[in-house]
């Protein structure tokens, strides 16, 4: 029988992975830098804030309903989605027509990004499928029109290395990123969500790893070097939001969760240790609450679990907590609390129910010593009840405080009829919302008997950054009635011609381009900044000679006219974008500074004028536009 897991929920630094039995796997989506995947829309991305949306940008309103998948079953996580009640409201920029709109077919795989996809995978020596077969994913949302997300397997069984192991990459998919969304208006009848469709069927590369990683710093590293590995292609997209690292997560006696937003790769160690925490905190919990009731022990792993005593326990938990919502507005009627009076002022209601045998196991605020807050029972029945759309609930733990007073409570109690051992949740709310996020609760608080549910969870953001490492309930974990094939798109075979085109023209990669770089006159700090800018095969054109016949130029001098962004200069004040102006045209100017034809001073002003004025590179040699340039010089 397996020992009983050790360690302090306090310290989450202190936590052996190796002796709690921790599994972790990522999935990253990285944004591809070609068309949009099923409409030959481009890739664009609007900067508006919801006040800042154009006037004439059309928008639709609507409200998606969860379908059976192809096994006849509702997925679990679409069905929770469409008991939120929310509507949704469309914006519809210029790159997005009736495909995103979901009113029109979509059309084959972008051609452009499958072979991009294909080119990640042959770097990861992974094996491509025969056939690419379009699936739809049950998304409801909102950030979907259609309901679906569509998604394609390209490849599986390949590997990345990293410098504690290699980590098995099992799957390589091509899929389409989701709408954007812009806003959230709550309303007595339910949420109003609002989403922009620019980013809506961006192509994504989703690659998921096998649960190889073995430490939260070796995660870290797995999400590098899968960065790095992608952004080899030179044909991804950079900035925030661009990628996004998933981390699945568990230890023996917890179970598997999903978490989403960990943008920062500097956080994902911290991330996981404090979800190993919460999973061990919550699995002592389970115990806990099983030795007050005479229930049989939760096994410290979960491969341990037996079906019929989980039935056993689940059915005791049910009866000890039954789903009891009871209206107790009337014991706030001169509550103190301003949110608790304007919100029953606007028709809200207090409702509650009642947790037999909860005293004293919700938990308070408390920080561990990086100042992240520790796990607790409390936190976890609020973050079910936020799903319901509420902004949250009280709890008898947290009691009296906010301007509930202690004759409040104790009406509450009486109330509820409760006991000294019990715990009750109060929810201000319209009594519809009310209800639904109670029935959450007290379905939380009976998992609670169980270990940790299968669920998503996402990394509480402030300002933009996570707050302290932990995370919130997002929605349960899907399961595979979610997928079913996407029938308007015809298959697509992948030859082995085709294949082994992709292979004989792979990118260098990061090594190969440093390695190329050491080989010219350049600092150490020239190399890192042309590596980092991704600048470095406009560099290699320019030493060797060319384009457009030009002689080599000095590695130093090219990497600084490069690195100092002169093209910008050039391009200030003509009211045209910097990546109008050909490198050709830069490469004759700083060829004809080192050879003295023209001035350092006259750089700038003469390659803007041999952009806008000058002779085209494409229709004229060399010399004609270097005697063009000395004769205006």
């Amino acid at each position: 029988m397996a020992l009983e897991p050790r360690g302090d929920v306090a310290n989450p630094q202190d936590l052996d992975p190796i002796a709690l039995g921790f599994m972790c796997g990522l999935e990253i989506h990285q944004q591809l830098a070609t068309g949009k995947l099923h409409s030959r829309m481009p890739s664009e991305l609007f900067d508006y804030g919801i006040d800042e949306v154009p006037d004439d940008w059309p928008r639709s309103s609507r409200r998606l309903r969860a379908s059976e998948g192809e096994s006849g079953q509702i997925d679990v996580a679409a069905r929770f989605e469409q008991r939120r009640n929310r509507s949704f409201v469309y914006v519809q920029p210029p790159n997005a027509g009736l495909i995103e709109m979901d009113e029109a077919p979509p059309l084959e795989h972008d051609s452009d990004a499958v072979d991009l996809v294909l080119t990640m995978a042959a770097m990861m020596d992974a094996k491509p499928v025969s056939a690419l077969q379009a699936m739809r994913k049950t998304v409801v949302d909102g950030s979907n029109t259609s309901g679906f997300q569509r998604t394609t397997l390209i490849a599986t069984d390949g590997s990345v290395g990293t410098p504690s192991g290699e980590v098995g990459v099992d799957v390589i998919c091509l899929e389409e990123d989701s709408a954007r969304k812009l806003d959230t208006r709550p309303s007595s009848s339910g949420e109003t969500v609002f989403y922009t469709l620019d980013r809506l069927g961006m192509p994504l590369v989703e690659i998921a790893t096998a649960p190889d990683v073995q430490t939260p710093e070796h995660a870290k590293e797995t999400a590098f070097a899968l960065g790095t590995l992608l952004r080899d292609t030179r044909r991804v997209r950079r900035g925030l939001g661009s990628i996004r690292q998933d981390l699945n997560v568990s230890i023996a006696c917890g179970d598997r969760v999903e978490i989403k937003g960990c943008q920062d790769l500097d956080w994902i160690p911290r991330i996981i240790r404090l979800e190993m925490a919460r999973q061990l905190h919550m699995y002592r919990l389970a115990n806990e609450l099983r030795s007050d009731a005479n229930l049989p022990s939760l096994p410290p792993d979960r491969s341990d679990d037996e079906i019929p005593v989980e039935n056993r326990v689940a059915a005791a938990a049910s009866s000890r907590l039954p789903l009891e919502v009871h209206d107790l507005s009337n014991c706030f009627v001169d509550c103190e609390s301003e949110m608790v009076r304007d919100s029953l002022s606007g028709g809200s209601v207090v409702q509650g129910t009642a947790l037999p045998g909860f005293a004293g196991k919700m938990g308070s605020k408390q920080l561990d010593g990086d100042g992240a807050e520790l796990p607790r029972l409390g936190r976890e029945l609020a973050s079910a009840a936020r799903l319901a759309g509420v902004a949250g609930i009280f709890h008898s733990g947290e009691l009296p405080a906010y301007g509930i007073s202690e004759t409040e409570v104790e009406g509450v109690r009486q109330a509820l009829s409760l006991a000294e051992e019990d715990a009750f949740v109060l929810c201000v709310a319209p009594s519809w919302q009310s209800k639904l996020a109670l029935e959450a609760v007290v379905e939380r608080a009976r998992g609670a008997y169980h270990r940790i549910p299968q669920e998503v969870r996402n990394v509480v953001i402030r300002k933009g950054q996570p707050a302290d490492g932990t995370t919130t309930a997002m929605r349960p974990l899907p399961g595979g009635a979610r997928m079913y094939p996407e029938t308007d798109i015809p298959l697509l075979e992948v030859s082995l011609e085709h294949w082994g085109e992709i292979r004989d023209d792979l990118p260098l990669s990061t090594e190969q381009r440093r390695e190329r770089l050491q080989e010219l006159d350049l600092s150490e700090n020239q190399m890192e900044a042309i590596l980092g800018s991704e600048m470095d095969d406009v560099l290699i054109i320019g030493v060797e000679g060319g384009p457009c016949g030009c002689p080599p130029l000095p590695a130093k001098a090219w990497a600084s006219v490069i690195l100092d962004n002169i093209r910008a200069e050039v391009a200030e004040g003509t009211g045209r974008d910097e990546s109008e102006i050909p490198w050709p045209n830069l490469t004759l100017v700083v060829h004809a500074r080192e050879e003295s034809i023209i001035t350092r001073e006259g750089l700038v002003p003469l390659a803007r004028k041999l952009w806008l004025e000058g002779p085209s590179f494409e229709d004229t040699g060399f010399e004609q536009r270097l005697e063009w340039l000395e004769s205006s010089g």
